[in-house]
């Protein structure tokens, strides 16, 4: 019987939150990143994908297997 493979998403800081409102550096937090550059992997689930469209202008992501 074959599994199912959960989906993911690599979520990347590509901007600076320097200067962004406090409940966005806040979510950017409960992602886990800290540094510009810095990436991690998320479980695809609304709501991730609610934190990443708050920060749509801050991150970038793609879909990656698990």
């Amino acid at each position: 019987m074959p599994t199912k493979k959960k989906k993911q998403l690599k979520i990347t800081l590509v901007k600076s939150p320097i200067g962004t409102p406090k409940d966005q550096q806040a979510t950017l937090e409960s992602l886990g990143l800290h540094k510009l550059h810095h990436s991690v992997i998320q479980p695809d689930n609304p709501a991730i994908r609610g934190m990443i469209f708050k920060l749509q202008h801050l991150v970038a992501f793609e879909e990656v297997s698990g």
